[in-house]
């Protein structure tokens, strides 16, 4: 854990994390969730222009408002009743994998969006470098958006951030019950993750995918009755 901690402290400055707050765990409000992280994305690309982390800050801070009343204009003609907040904050994250990428636990920074209550589960990438990816087909990283990441932390520690994952697809991190993530960056049924930062049990590649017995049976001609 204290090399884990360590990593995620030379990794933290290079990086801006996003992290969105459902307003509950209701069907409605977890899709709502995704509907405006894919929406602040958006706009956030389009006008922000920044190069850097610092520059991206700068634009979150300056136009968090303006980001705000766009999200909450969306919601609205969706017919929910509640507003959103965004705040740049520094905190602390649980080990979690993102594609095919796990980040240590530990403090980052991070643009929050809180969605009315902010009690639900919730979603999260990372803005800068541009590891979140909008398309869900796929739950892998892009090369190029690796490349950038790369350029911003020390090389050994971008490699850690690859092997984290044990051969055939095990996970070392704190996964839910169906040890599973979803290419959007949510965790499984059992373990989505809620505003608390709790998760569900580790459940071994055995306990997720039983092995296939094969069974051969072999048949006898009927013998003529005597």
């Amino acid at each position: 854990r204290d090399r884990n901690t360590a990593r995620a402290a030379r990794i933290a400055p290079g990086v801006l994390r996003f992290h969105v707050l459902a307003n509950s765990d209701s069907a409605n409000d977890q899709a709502l969730k995704l509907e405006v992280k894919d929406l602040l994305l958006n706009e956030i690309r389009e006008a922000s222009g920044a190069d850097s982390k610092g520059e991206l800050r700068a634009f979150i801070s300056e136009n968090h408002e303006t980001l705000e009343n766009t999200a909450n204009r969306y919601m609205e003609s969706r017919g929910f009743d509640y507003t959103a907040k965004i705040l740049l904050e520094q905190c602390y994250f649980p080990e979690k994998t993102y594609g095919d990428m796990t980040f240590p636990e530990g403090t980052y920074d991070a643009v929050r969006v809180l969605l009315g209550e902010g009690k639900g589960h919730n979603f999260w990438c990372v803005l800068y470098p541009s590891l979140c990816y909008l398309d869900s087909t796929y739950a892998v990283v892009p090369d190029e958006s690796k490349e950038r990441l790369k350029d911003v932390i020390p090389e050994d520690d971008f490699l850690a951030l690859l092997k984290a994952r044990r051969p055939g697809g095990l996970l070392t991190g704190k996964q839910g019950a169906t040890g599973k993530q979803d290419a959007a960056g949510n965790q499984g049924a059992a373990g989505n993750q809620g505003a608390a930062g709790n998760q569900g049990e580790v459940k071994s590649e055995w306990e997720i995918s039983p092995p296939r017995v094969n069974v051969r049976f072999k048949f006898f001609p009927r013998q003529p009755d005597r």
